[in-house]
């Protein structure tokens, strides 16, 4: 079953209005929009099918506003968009035609990237999904190998509407853009961003940051809390870039501490 069926099979689209509602009912012919409670006020937790069916639905919303930050989405700016569904995400069949339609859909709405955003957060309690929005926002900024400054303050603005912090950028930045874009390279200080954490903390605080994040991009948890098998490679982006942050800061240490 495609992910939008499984979620409109669970009824979520009658739970819950804005901007995600609005699009749901955009997709299926009818208006969820007005007057309709929002699952956050009605404290209504998500089953699997229904977080999918949500993180679909937002993400590729927020890929449309990202694709018309400049005012105007441009033949080249869909086509880049249509190779990162099928190259980068290897969608295919009703699931490629799903996401496109509701591309489609969010170019012309009323609403802005942040009305999504911050109703993402509100449905998805769970922060790592949350950082898998951001992440692959980032990841359709680049590429086509640079950072458009319409972009650029997208990025840097929209991890507050997500319930991020706002070191998350440099972090980001540091792995997608290896400091080119915006002559920024971070040093240790992204490698802390991604571990939540400062160069204050102890070994042991260190370890534990490095081990809560690892536990959070697991692929078994991101599965049971509704991630799509086919983004599961980004998942393990991200959790190579925690490993990778924890070993780099690591070293650093022992080097620090042989030379002291």
């Amino acid at each position: 079953m495609s992910w939008l069926g499984a979620g409109i099979g669970a009824g979520i689209g009658m739970m819950f209005g804005g901007p995600i509602g609005a699009a749901l009912g955009a997709w299926v012919g009818s208006s969820f929009g007005s007057g309709l409670k929002r699952m956050a006020e009605a404290g209504i937790t998500l089953n699997k099918d229904g977080a999918q069916t949500v993180f679909i639905v937002a993400l590729f919303s927020m890929l449309a506003k990202m694709a018309k930050a400049d005012g105007q989405v441009s033949k080249a700016e869909i086509q880049l968009v249509d190779d990162f569904i099928k190259n980068n995400l290897r969608l295919t069949g009703e699931d490629r035609e799903q996401a496109i339609k509701i591309f489609q859909n969010a170019k012309s709405d009323n609403y802005t990237i942040y009305d999504y955003a911050e109703q993402y957060r509100q449905l998805i309690r769970n922060q790592a999904m949350r950082e898998m929005v951001y992440r692959l926002l980032f990841a359709v900024a680049f590429a086509d190998g640079e950072l458009h400054p319409a972009e650029e303050q997208i990025l840097r603005r929209i991890p507050a509407s997500l319930g991020l912090h706002e070191s998350i950028f440099t972090a980001m930045f540091q792995e997608f853009g290896r400091g080119g874009a915006s002559g920024q390279g971070g040093g240790l200080q992204a490698h802390y961003d991604i571990l939540e954490c400062s160069p204050d903390v102890s070994d042991r605080e260190l370890k534990l940051a490095y081990r809560r994040k690892a536990a959070e991009f697991h692929p078994d948890k991101l599965a049971a809390k509704g991630l799509p098998d086919e983004f599961m490679r980004h998942a393990e982006d991200q959790m190579k870039s925690v490993t990778v942050a924890y070993d780099t800061i690591a070293a650093a240490r022992k080097r620090e501490a042989a030379v002291n």
